[in-house]
């Protein structure tokens, strides 16, 4: 395998008037491609807080963040921008769906932004796949818990990222839901031969995974 991200003695530390809060301490990781990884730990343990380093959307305060061959952790916020915007798809658990935009027009912005031709033939053909091709012209308020989240993953993958952060996919969803987007992102992932790393309280979605780790009071067990 190749791999694909390493963490080297990442700390991330934020001050509060007179207090150091020590949110991550000594992390240490390598994720292969095509791998499936979870997350797991209390709330409050770090976890989030990681795959935000990981994705680039939380600055380190040491220690080394590899994407590839790319050390993000010391690049300008622009670069690293570019960098997820071209190989990392984020999953949130509360969707950050434009509410004024249509499902199409939520996936196929990300494609505009990217000027790639045929956006919204690419973005059809995404919510086709994850049936939802009869909700093309819905605004999120329209759409289910599970559909919203479909319409997020669609959105996350659509530049077939060779990374997908996803944060408690399921995290708001009924175990019906939980089961059709854990098989989607799965799927995805294997078919794509992407990598996930995901976030979660579930175990049962946690044990799906290649492999699984523990962060426990900012630190990996």
């Amino acid at each position: 395998m190749n791999k694909l991200l390493k963490l080297v003695d990442v700390n991330l530390n934020y001050k509060t008037d007179n207090n150091l809060i020590k949110v991550l301490q000594d992390i240490n990781l390598e994720v292969q491609l095509k791998e499936t990884l979870s997350i797991v730990g209390e709330s409050g343990s770090g976890k989030t807080s990681l795959i935000m380093l990981i994705g680039g959307l939380e600055k380190a305060t040491s220690g080394n963040i590899f994407f590839e061959n790319d050390d993000i952790s010391k690049m300008e916020e622009d670069d690293i921008s570019n960098i997820r915007r071209k190989n990392i798809g984020i999953v949130f658990q509360s969707f950050y769906l434009i509410p004024n935009y249509t499902a199409l027009e939520n996936v196929s912005l990300t494609l505009e932004i990217n000027k790639i031709n045929k956006s919204q033939v690419i973005a059809k053909e995404i919510l086709d796949r994850f049936g939802l091709g009869h909700r093309l012209n819905n605004l999120p308020s329209q759409l289910s818990g599970g559909e919203q989240q479909r319409v997020a993953i669609a959105r996350s993958i659509a530049m077939k990222p060779k990374l997908i952060l996803a944060d408690e996919p399921t995290g708001n969803l009924d175990s019906e839901n939980s089961n059709l987007i854990s098989k989607i992102l799965f799927d995805y992932v294997k078919e794509e031969n992407s990598t996930l790393i995901m976030v979660t309280h579930d175990h049962n979605l946690a044990n799906q995974t290649n492999r699984k780790i523990k962060i426990k009071d900012g630190k990996i067990e």
